[in-house]
């Protein structure tokens, strides 16, 4: 039986009250630990304002998450590598924008860093602006229209 691994998941909207470890565990491991990100600008002080989504598989296991900024930004995108490739992240980043578009901001964008560009633009993001550095890697700001 081949069941798409993307199916087999849930993506809730979370309260960082209640749900902070996990969401901190996950970015540690992705950003701190993989990509060598300062643990200080990993924690930037606006995960208490933020919107958070948190990714499980079947089972509960958490494997992604994402924040929307007051701003409209989306950040902190983040799946487990395991299972990167598989859609996990697709499906988040689907969730945070359908929940961004209900809220009606005039803007919705992010700063990918420059090997993710593609797979934003697979989502309707456009590059704007030049290459700028973020905790020693680089990014460039992408936009999503409404009309997108």
């Amino acid at each position: 039986m081949n069941v798409e691994r993307t199916q087999l998941l849930n993506i809730s909207q979370v309260d960082w009250a209640d749900k902070h470890e996990v969401l901190q565990l996950i970015r540690y491991v992705v950003f701190v630990v993989e990509q060598n990100v300062p643990i200080e600008e990993e924690w930037d002080g606006m995960d208490e304002s933020s919107t958070h989504f948190l990714a499980s598989d079947t089972s509960g296991l958490p494997i992604g998450t994402a924040r929307l900024m007051p701003t409209g930004q989306i950040g902190r995108m983040a799946v487990l590598q395991p299972l990167r490739g598989s859609g996990v992240g697709s499906k988040i980043l689907q969730k945070v924008v359908q929940h961004a578009k209900q809220l009606a901001f005039d803007r919705i964008f992010l700063h990918a860093q420059t090997h993710a560009i593609e797979f934003y633009e697979r989502h309707g993001f456009i590059v704007q602006g030049e290459e700028f550095m973020d905790a020693g890697i680089p990014h460039r700001e992408m936009v999503l229209e409404h009309s997108t």
